[in-house]
């Protein structure tokens, strides 16, 4: 029974410092930057290059589900909080992520 709840708060994806998340990035030119902020926040300030998907959205494990499973994502949102939801997701479906700790409030432009 333990197990069972040691489990469910098990991270499945490593959070990355924004010094580190940046070098990742910069390293494979194949790697995908993934906003999953609302439209509305991913329409102010963003890392250069992102794609978004709303975490928060009813159709998020579907467009998800669409993603190219060869491919590492790097992920963030505001905070890290949503960010680290989506990469626990994306995780469990087979996906190489890793999440901005700090979100975009810690990307240094």
């Amino acid at each position: 029974m333990l197990n069972f709840f040691k489990n469910l708060f098990k991270k499945n994806y490593e959070s990355l410092s924004a010094a580190d998340f940046k070098a990742g990035l910069a390293k494979d030119p194949k790697a995908v930057l993934l906003d999953v902020r609302s439209p509305g926040e991913f329409a102010g300030d963003k890392i250069k290059g992102a794609k978004n998907i709303n975490v928060s959205s009813a159709d998020f494990g579907k467009k998800v589900a669409a993603l190219d499973k060869s491919k590492t994502y790097y992920v963030y949102c505001r905070s890290g909080a949503r960010s680290g939801m989506a990469c626990n997701h994306m995780a469990a479906q087979g996906f190489q992520v890793y999440n901005l700790s700090g979100g975009i409030m810690s990307w240094p432009y």
